[in-house]
């Protein structure tokens, strides 16, 4: 007999816990939408050649990598974002220009299992592929904003950066090599966990004088905004969004940004940022041999999940059952079906009990799972057309007609 058990790093999500997943998914779907992006799904595997040298040394030693029965080297989906531009180019002559999509599917990494790293796990991904206007860039980041905003979080900051930026690294003399810059930007990108310290060290271990290594942290803290961040900033004010706070040691550690680099942190939530993404001009370029600028983001989402858990954002129901409605015996068993037929016609969700079970073990179930209310119907209340509506929260119990149940029901879902 197999012990019933998931794989290191997968999880199972409970109704309780996928009620809070799926009222998420349904609030950041409604902005991506309004927004007016499209939706997209890509499959969970490609070729293992569309995925390696897409997103640095780190990240190829992470993915799902294996060959399948007719001998082809494939692997899981990493993230959402190479998929979409092996879309883009193959797909190209039958998209608009600018073509917007979001994404909300399960990646695949083969991380070191620890509190909040899972090896399969949700992304939430919005891009702009064809536009290398700041508008888009300015767009991306307010509908992430937007969607903080949806779910109730106001108090949330957006921190911003160009990858343009750190070619003075390069241009100082600081480091002699352009190939050695994607290194730098991954030391740097750590510099919140890390600490200053700890990317000086980890440079030191890259190769980097200890003079050298200090230096390139000193000019990462010395930068100033340059005037395409200065357009994004202007355009997102008039957009609505305000929250923007220029990071010059903000790098990201992805091999494929080229300029615009950002990440959203909500206050009060220690475990780092919930969201980020930027422009990548040269991605799409790797499969086509020519460049189509595009702009994007991702939302981790149990990082958003957990965070509005403790902000206390999500709905509490256990179920998304709101009524109960009871047999008392197979000869009323119609009258039961007619009624969970009406209420559901008028948008509530309903379930009949499903044997003719004690009024008692009905009741048990009801509040095992969750549901609120509880209708109840004897041969006398049917008589009279009248019901009895049960709040199990109180164990209050009260007669009222259809029409009442039904005005009643609509006031309190």
């Amino acid at each position: 007999m197999n012990k019933p058990q998931t794989l290191k790093g997968f999880r199972d999500f409970l109704p309780a816990s996928a009620i809070k997943r799926q009222f998420v998914i349904g609030k950041i779907k409604g902005v991506f939408e309004r927004f007016g992006f499209d939706p997209l799904e890509t499959p969970a595997l490609e070729y293992a050649e569309t995925l390696l040298g897409k997103y640095g040394d780190e990240a190829d030693k992470l993915m799902y990598l294996f060959k399948d029965r007719g001998g082809r080297r494939i692997g899981l989906r990493y993230d959402q974002t190479v998929p979409a531009s092996r879309v883009v180019a193959q797909y190209q002559q039958e998209l608009p220009t600018p073509f917007k999509r979001y994404q909300i599917q399960p990646v695949w990494r083969a991380e070191n299992t620890q509190k909040g790293r899972f090896r399969e796990f949700l992304q939430c991904d919005a891009d702009i592929f064809g536009s290398s206007s700041p508008l888009a860039d300015a767009e991306i980041i307010t509908l992430a904003g937007n969607i903080l905003q949806a779910l109730g979080v106001n108090k949330y900051s957006i921190l911003l950066n160009d990858r343009q930026l750190f070619n003075k690294i390069i241009e100082n003399g600081i480091i002699k090599e352009e190939e050695q810059l994607p290194a730098v930007l991954r030391s740097l990108d750590k510099i919140q966990k890390i600490g200053e310290e700890g990317v000086i060290k980890e440079l030191r271990d890259k190769g980097f004088s200890p003079d050298a290594a200090v230096a390139i942290l000193k000019n990462a803290k010395t930068m100033r905004e340059n005037n395409h961040l200065i357009k994004i900033i202007e355009a997102c004010s008039n957009m609505g969004e305000a929250k923007l706070l220029f990071s010059p040691n903000l790098a990201r550690g992805l091999d494929y940004y080229t300029s615009t680099i950002f990440e959203v942190e909500i206050e009060g939530y220690g475990a780092g940022s919930i969201c980020g993404g930027g422009r990548y001009d040269k991605l799409i370029g790797g499969f086509t041999g020519n460049n189509v600028p595009a702009v994007g983001f991702a939302f981790g989402f149990d990082r958003l999940v957990e965070a509005l858990d403790q902000l206390s954002l999500l709905p509490a129901a256990p179920t998304a059952t709101s009524v109960l409605v009871t047999v008392f015996s197979e000869e009323l068993l119609p009258k039961s079906l007619a009624l969970a037929s009406r209420l559901r016609s008028e948008g509530m969700n309903t379930e009949v009990f499903l044997e003719t079970s004690k009024l008692e073990k009905q009741l048990k179930y009801a509040d095992k799972k969750g549901i609120p209310f509880v209708i109840i119907q004897v041969p006398d209340e049917i008589s009279r057309a009248v019901v009895q509506l049960k709040t199990l929260a109180t164990q209050q119990q009260e007669e009222l007609s259809l029409d009442a149940l039904i005005e009643q029901l609509t006031t309190k879902n």
